[in-house]
């Protein structure tokens, strides 16, 4: 596994581990599973959530996941969806920390010990901040549990600038940075989803404890790219032609994704090459309408709000170069995996969020400032080889280290610790 140096890599290290593993993952568990977001919705921690459980059903665990009261519901096997208790008030919840959330987990913890008053489970499985009642419960009943670390909780509360004075910002950072360590201390096992995530775990001395995997299968949402036909029939839907070059980016609107630096870099390329559009797919409609208002019509930026999860290999397909804009955080985003796999060459932020799964030889990695991200769109719309030689270096590393066997064989490897 990466970021434990004792251990062997690659497929064949999987495979080994998932066979050395086999008896234990086969002992069908029954896992009470707390995930405090809406599930399903298409975004990130439900996409991390949806193929862990998809994966763990596939292993033979049977799943009882307690969640908030939005969301869709979902058909996997061996999953039960159990819901908290929706607030007459409340009818949805925002991405990013809130005191919604506040309330909505304290609901999802007492749906969580309903459960455990009504049924015996081997061990507990918790998702990002409810790893806090989970460990707490586990220790109750005796079970071992298992912390899905998705981010660094103090990291998001920078992230999303919450709250919004600093000087309350930095005393709940520290809050969380004690919560947090409390959770992995108390953990049987430790599943982190990068490199960064796995760094800090050993930092907290539980490195022997944390299993690194990657969010290889919640990237294969938009694994590859359809044909010609879905390529020709997205761009008639927004009254672009071939060749007219295409740049898309997929993804929320939230600060940190780095689209303001995205809109500023679309309009210098658009100075160059005013054939050149650059699709933005996602985003809620107050939020595509502010900034439709902020571009202006008819202007080098396409919006095309919010869509389905399997449409995004027909917008892929409709592309020449995808984009990853993000100015801040130390998380990979899920879009990372399935661009590597599109056949096109991905345009990102020289920064950790990116590097610790790209490189130079499979992106083409910039500073954050509108004039790097614009000069480094023109360079691949000016140069199809260097298009092409990125594709090829990035699939072949997707092919090499993140297909879905290792994220199986990994997850196997993860419930062979914990139940053990």
């Amino acid at each position: 596994m990466r970021g434990a140096a004792s251990e062997p890599v690659g497929p064949a290290a999987d495979a080994a581990r998932a066979d050395l593993s086999g008896a234990e993952s086969r002992r069908a568990g029954r896992i009470l599973m707390l995930a405090p977001e809406p599930f399903f919705e298409p975004r990130g921690t439900p996409f991390s959530e949806y193929h862990r459980i998809k994966a763990l059903g596939s292993l033979g665990h049977r799943i009882d996941l307690v969640t908030y009261p939005f969301g869709r519901d979902v058909a996997l096997p061996n999953l039960q969806i159990f819901r908290c208790v929706r607030p007459p008030f409340m009818r949805g919840v925002r991405i990013g920390p809130s005191a919604a959330k506040l309330l909505l987990d304290a609901l999802l913890a007492m749906t969580a010990l309903r459960r455990l008053l009504a049924e015996r489970y081997d061990a507990i499985h918790s998702h990002e901040e409810a790893g806090l009642p989970g460990v707490w419960f586990a220790r109750w009943r005796g079970i071992p549990h298992l912390y899905d670390m998705h981010s660094s909780l103090p990291q998001q509360l920078a992230n999303f600038r919450y709250p919004r004075w600093a000087w309350l910002r930095r005393v709940c950072e520290r809050a969380l940075g004690r919560m947090e360590r409390a959770m992995i201390s108390r953990s049987r096992v430790v599943i982190t989803i990068c490199q960064e995530l796995q760094d800090l775990v050993t930092a907290a001395g539980a490195g022997g404890r944390a299993v690194l995997i990657e969010n290889v299968m919640g990237g294969d949402v938009g694994a590859g790219a359809g044909g010609p036909a879905e390529r020709a029939a997205v761009r008639a839907e927004f009254g672009l032609r071939d060749p007219q070059p295409l740049v898309l980016y997929t993804g929320t609107f939230e600060t940190y994704q780095g689209l303001d630096l995205l809109f500023e870099a679309a309009v210098r390329v658009h100075a160059a090459h005013p054939q050149a559009r650059v699709l933005v797919v996602g985003g809620d409609e107050a939020q595509v309408a502010g900034a439709r208002r902020r571009l202006g019509d008819g202007g080098p930026v396409v919006f095309a709000g919010r869509r389905a999860p399997d449409e995004i290999p027909r917008f892929i397909a409709a592309c020449d170069i995808l984009a990853s804009p993000r100015i801040a955080g130390t998380n990979t985003p899920l879009k990372i995996y399935s661009y590597l796999r599109s056949g096109r060459p991905i345009v990102a932020t020289n920064l950790r969020t990116h590097t610790q799964v790209l490189d130079d030889d499979t992106a083409l990695l910039v500073e954050p400032t509108p004039e790097a991200f614009a000069g480094a769109i023109r360079r691949l719309i000016e140069r199809p080889h260097e298009r092409a030689r990125l594709a090829l270096a990035a699939r072949a590393l997707a092919d090499a280290r993140y297909s879905r066997e290792a994220y199986v064989a990994r997850t196997a490897d993860a419930y062979a610790r914990l139940l053990t």
